[in-house]
């Protein structure tokens, strides 16, 4: 589809190459290397404190990288002039001024990026605030602001969109309208690339994943790639001879483990197998369950070595 003014075709691209930032000792980014292409929604996941806000912000050219480059349809993205006529970005939805009504937040950001006054109505109608329009931003709730946010990065109707924490102060609702908007605008060719740290959101929405953990690149392929790399099979067994079939599960290489509700949880062997060492064994079974991991699981082992404070650490 045509977009706003300036923009040509579908078709850019996020290229980031070795991209690092670092706050005097601290490496907050860490040599990064991604590409974020159209057609598609991109997760860009990580624990808080991975480095995401950081990378989104040089993307945005907010922040100078310390290293690497990173370019948006080939260029630095620092020193484009009316930078809502190139990349729509949601960084801080409260990161507005109270006083103003959303008509007039808008409004302002339309004239000083040279973008037609139509495209106001057209994106508060789009994000369910064309009723509360003339209300001041100091009143609406942490959901609102999010659409109003949302709505700031429509404004342009660009074809490369950036989106931090989006669906913060949703309700039910408004994460299921968030989830097909990304869809459909990534159906429309455009370049999408959402931050969450909430993998269970993002399995619903993203079909690309790029995840880092202390501002460094742990994977970067699709969402069926990372579930498959990631996951790991178990099952759940019930028996009232649980410490017999422990130990003939043991002694053929699986990991059993007794769990509080009488079950045992088996890894390293398939159901099958389990269920034809029982009845070799003459084991009584009285429920046999493979269980793949979810995907938030998956996502979790993967970057438990990358959370920078956990539950452990606070004492």
């Amino acid at each position: 589809m045509p977009y706003g003014p300036g923009h040509g075709t579908v078709g850019r691209v996020i290229d980031a190459n070795d991209l690092t930032k670092r706050y005097g000792a601290t490496t907050a980014v860490d040599r990064l290397t991604f590409t974020v292409r159209p057609g598609h929604v991109t997760g860009f996941l990580g624990p808080n404190g991975a480095g995401k806000s950081t990378t989104l912000r040089m993307i945005l050219g907010l922040n100078e990288p310390s290293g690497g480059t990173v370019t948006v349809d080939g260029r630095p993205f620092r020193g484009r002039p009316r930078g809502l006529r190139h990349v729509g970005a949601l960084l801080d939805a409260h990161d507005v001024h109270g006083g103003r009504s959303a008509r007039s937040h808008l409004s302002a950001l339309a004239h000083s990026n040279g973008l037609p006054r139509r495209r106001v109505g057209e994106v508060l109608e789009e994000v369910g605030l064309a009723t509360v329009a003339r209300r001041r931003i100091e009143g609406f709730s942490l959901g609102m602001k999010q659409r109003l946010g949302i709505a700031t990065a429509l404004l342009g109707d660009l074809p490369v969109l950036l989106f931090d924490e989006p669906l913060n102060g949703l309700d039910p609702e408004g994460v299921l309208w968030v989830r097909g908007l990304f869809r459909r605008l990534a159906a429309e060719g455009r370049t999408v690339l959402v931050s969450s740290h909430l993998m269970r959101e993002m399995e619903h929405t993203a079909q690309q994943l790029i995840v880092i953990g202390r501002g460094e690149l742990i994977a970067a392929e699709s969402l069926a790639e990372f579930a498959a790399r990631g996951t790991r099979l178990t099952v759940t067994v019930r028996t009232p001879e649980a410490a017999r079939l422990m130990s003939v599960l043991a002694e053929e290489g699986a990991a059993v483990r007794g769990e509080s509700d009488g079950s045992c949880t088996v890894t390293g062997m398939g159901a099958d197998r389990i269920g034809e060492l029982a009845f070799r064994n003459r084991v009584l079974l009285h429920e046999l369950s493979p269980r793949s991991a979810s995907l938030e699981e998956a996502f979790m082992g993967l970057t438990a070595d990358s959370v920078e404070y956990s539950a452990g650490d606070a004492r």
